[in-house]
């Protein structure tokens, strides 16, 4: 296992309990996010009896099994689960399945919350059968980068200084990298792209807040931010009148050997 820690596992599962009860406002633009994934399905010319989805929130499994797959879908949140948005709950890093179970493994927007990204991706090779598919999405670097930017900019403004409050994302090149060095065959990155315009720039708080994407880094600040501060950082990213924000989201697809 990496000895690297970025991210507060404990407070990944928490935000996914909170979100749970929450989803159903979020739901449209996950399961559109979860279809242009999925898509890629089609390109393969294959035939997948049995999937597995990890930490889908409910959106991955009911397309799979459009498709006939037989699916088993897992998520940390035991509170996801209970919700019916998944059937096992599991810790990405320390999967419970043994080798060659499943023709197909989803992951679809669950993986950046993870430490052991090089140990996860084994986890997953391991368990997907000779010949069968991964693929995954993840956010890029990028991703929320005006936010982020903003959000510096106005805390060093109202304090001197500023706590990490957007996760860190990879780079593309990195995402091909770690499919190769995970044993995974024809490994394959894509970036797509998806821009979210909001009337509303509260809106994209609760959003994140409501899929369960809050800030859950080990560096975050843990007392409350200062009054002005989301204010300050959300007026500085309108122009003409809307909030623009970007997703750049990896698409990364690798075979079972």
């Amino acid at each position: 296992m990496s000895e690297m820690v970025i991210f507060d596992r404990a407070a990944v599962a928490a935000h996914r309990d909170r979100a749970a009860a929450r989803l159903g406002r979020v739901r449209p633009v996950l399961d559109d996010l979860a279809s242009r994934l999925l898509d890629r399905l089609d390109d393969t010319g294959r035939v997948f009896a049995r999937a597995l989805d990890i930490g889908g929130r409910g959106a991955v499994t009911p397309l799979l099994a459009a498709r006939g797959i037989a699916v088993v879908a897992t998520d940390l949140s035991p509170r996801m689960v209970a919700a019916g948005h998944g059937d096992v709950v599991a810790d990405e890093e320390f999967l419970p399945f043994g080798a060659a179970c499943f023709d197909l493994i989803v992951a679809h927007l669950s993986l950046h919350w993870v430490n052991d990204l090089p140990g996860a991706l084994v986890q997953i090779r391991r368990s997907l059968k000779p010949e069968g598919l991964f693929l995954a999405s993840m956010p890029l670097l990028g991703t929320l980068g005006g936010l982020r930017a903003a959000l510096i900019e106005a805390e060093a403004a109202l304090t001197g200084g500023a706590a990490p409050r957007v996760s860190p994302f990879p780079e593309l090149a990195d995402c091909a990298g770690l499919l190769q060095r995970a044993g995974f065959a024809l490994p394959i990155a894509e970036r797509e792209t998806i821009d979210f315009d909001y009337a509303d720039p509260l809106a994209l708080l609760r959003d994140l807040r409501d899929a369960g994407e809050t800030n859950a880094t080990v560096a975050r600040a843990r007392r409350m931010p200062p009054r002005e501060l989301l204010a300050m950082a959300l007026a500085s990213m309108v122009m003409d009148g809307r909030l623009v924000v970007r997703l750049d989201m990896a698409v990364l697809t690798g075979w079972g050997s």
